[in-house]
């Protein structure tokens, strides 16, 4: 395994615990620790780097950082198998009672998606007249949140919540969006 060392502390670990910078023709990897420290101007920058600290000092927080996050990720993993929504609840969803519960934009969504199924407005019109992006009404499109679902790294199962698109409007917008080109 390919493993990289911080140039401000020393730690040797392997290269998803490092920031990389490139600085002209010097490329300077950070661990997670001291990059969260770093100035914002490349002179003090320099002077940043420069300034060695004993690796030892940091791994007390290193190992709190890596606990907490074990602990975060293992929270995450309970609710997601026991179908609980894990981030931000999407446009028409509100969080009640610890759950998604469908909230008053819940037929804005609805109205949405049936439009785009039986109408020929293009994704960005829609976005306008939504006061939404393009990116954000295609994101909606493919949210199977929408259909009851809840994900989690790269994972789906059936969420306890309530569905406000039912799947077969689903499906004919998912095969509209193929036919459409749009990814």
């Amino acid at each position: 395994m390919n493993k990289t060392i911080c140039q401000k502390c020393n730690f040797e670990g392997d290269k998803d615990e490092f920031i990389e910078y490139k600085i002209k023709s010097d490329t300077i990897f950070l661990c997670l620790i001291c990059n969260k420290h770093i100035p914002d101007s490349e002179k003090e920058f320099q002077k940043y780097i420069q300034e060695k600290i004993d690796s030892k000092l940091l791994d007390t927080f290193r190992k709190s950082n890596n606990s907490i996050s074990k602990l975060t990720k293992k929270g995450m993993i309970k609710k997601f198998a026991k179908g609980k929504h894990l981030s931000k609840p999407p446009k028409g969803y509100k969080i009640e009672n610890k759950k998604l519960a469908p909230n008053q934009e819940a037929e804005q969504v609805q109205r949405i998606f049936q439009e785009f199924l039986k109408t020929s407005i293009s994704l960005t019109q829609l976005s306008k007249k939504n006061s939404m992006t393009t990116t954000g009404i295609k994101k909606l499109l493919k949210n199977k949140t929408y259909l009851g679902f809840v994900k989690f790294a790269n994972q789906e199962s059936q969420g306890n919540h309530q569905p406000i698109i039912d799947k077969q409007l689903f499906k004919q917008v998912q095969e509209k969006m193929q036919i459409l080109g749009i990814k």
